[in-house]
């Protein structure tokens, strides 16, 4: 099991299996909200125990973003139409036991980076 939590301490979860699509996100949106990148892996919702009162943001017709409210830590994104729930890779406590399997949206990547650690890239 896999535990996580924002910065202040006000929301914490618990993953309850294996994470799978272990990522980091370059698209537009992921860099905005995160400040340059997402890093995050998936589970069933199910299998997410969060405890604290997320703030949920809208970010589109077909996903939310959710986040602490008293230190504004992003911690989690979900499809509306999944019932998957992607946490902030960042968030866990040490050692995870996972590696990054690629990188996605690397089209829309910022121009002040490169990625050159070899992970697959897909566009």
């Amino acid at each position: 099991m896999l535990e996580g939590s924002c910065l202040c301490g006000d929301i914490s979860f618990k993953v309850n299996a294996r994470p799978e699509g272990v990522s980091v996100c370059h698209c537009r949106q992921c860099r905005r909200q995160s400040g340059h990148l997402w890093a995050s892996a998936y589970v069933a919702r199910s299998d997410l125990s969060i405890s604290g009162t997320v703030k949920w943001y809208e970010a589109s017709e077909t996903a939310k973003r959710g986040f602490c409210p008293r230190c504004g830590s992003s911690l989690f994104w979900a499809a509306h139409a999944e019932d998957t729930m992607s946490f902030a890779l960042g968030a866990l406590e040490e050692p995870t036991g996972l590696r990054l399997e690629k990188h996605i949206f690397v089209a829309d990547k910022g121009d002040y980076y490169d990625i050159a650690d070899g992970v697959p890239q897909k566009d």
